[in-house]
């Protein structure tokens, strides 16, 4: 929280020194702790001038999803307080689970730059390059019941629209956890969960963001299938200042699930659907992957997908929704 300090202090700074003892009094350490804390800094890439008797200078900050940038200004109570940040991971859910196991507190955040493995429903692969998106999870110790965790994907879907807003973008959510644009996926939610009779252990949010992709920039197998922020803004978007939009919207929408259910969030959630009202195909996760066709005609309150068959209404908890 210091280097964040330091941080926030030489960015309203503008193109004014700060002085080293300005800093040293703020955080109540000495000049020579601030003088290692901005080697620490210079070290992850952040351009900082000093000068003799006028102090420290910010020049240029790394385009990175660096903790003390995306805790600048961030207005949560309990997401985001703690966060783990690699340059490069296999999964962010996997190391996110291991943080979990061993006692991460609720609203914990790990961040990467990149994934090399990174996983969506289905175990399918799920692109994310360096640099371009927003790779990360987000680990929850909610106070509601087992029964109620799975609709956590649907929570984390209106979060995202509702940051989208705030950006002038409009969401399309197709259920359950797809958030699209034109039919092209933007971002892909995995919620996993662990825990007892009666009880939840831990919830371990995975979300990927496609920002700043171009269309030709992704395998040419997702260009048809994948979109991008960027892509639908007209320019590239801050990547620190998408994120944090983002768990500030979560944060809300948590506490408020936290302390009244899930009913308010179903309604929101109905607000940015594309697949209510829509013929579609469904592969089911259970009944060894059966796929039927009807219409998509509600949500019932678990969250679950209620569609319209020939031989009568059928209920879907899990599976593979496209929209035909």
């Amino acid at each position: 929280m210091r280097k964040t300090t330091i941080v926030e202090m030489l960015k309203n700074a503008g193109e004014n020194f700060v002085s080293g003892e300005s800093i040293a009094g703020k955080l109540e350490i000495s000049r020579t702790a601030v003088w290692k804390h901005i080697q620490s800094l210079r070290e992850s890439g952040y351009r900082i001038l000093s000068r003799e008797r006028c102090g420290y200078k910010l020049e240029d900050a790394p385009d990175l999803l660096l903790p003390g940038e995306i805790q600048i200004g961030l207005d949560t109570e309990i997401i985001g307080k703690e966060m783990h940040y690699s340059p490069s991971v296999e999964s962010t859910n996997r190391d996110a689970k291991a943080l979990a196991y061993h006692g991460a507190p609720d609203g914990t955040i790990v961040v990467a730059e990149e994934q090399t493995g990174g996983k969506g429903r289905l175990d399918r692969t799920f692109y994310s390059p360096r640099g371009k998106g927003i790779w990360f999870s987000i680990i929850l110790r909610p106070k509601f019941l087992p029964h109620d965790a799975p609709k956590c994907t649907l929570m984390t879907a209106v979060a995202i629209a509702e940051a989208m807003n705030r950006f002038n973008l409009r969401a399309e959510i197709k259920w359950p956890n797809d958030i699209m644009h034109d039919g092209r996926k933007l971002v892909g939610i995995l919620t996993e969960i662990t825990g007892e009779m009666g009880k939840i252990t831990y919830v371990v949010i995975g979300i990927g963001i496609n920002v700043n992709i171009s269309r030709d920039e992704f395998p040419e197998e997702l260009r048809d299938v994948a979109t991008s922020l960027s892509e639908l803004n007209g320019a590239p978007l801050s990547r620190v200042d998408f994120l944090r939009a983002v768990l500030e919207e979560f944060d809300k929408l948590y506490r408020e699930v936290n302390d009244s259910g899930f009913g308010e969030i179903l309604n929101r959630w109905r607000k940015y659907n594309v697949t209510l009202g829509k013929k579609v195909r469904v592969i089911s996760a259970g009944d060894g992957g059966e796929t039927f066709n009807g219409k998509a005609v509600d949500l019932d309150a678990d969250g679950a997908l209620v569609v319209e068959t020939a031989d009568g209404r059928r209920t879907v908890y899990a599976g593979d929704v496209s929209i035909r």
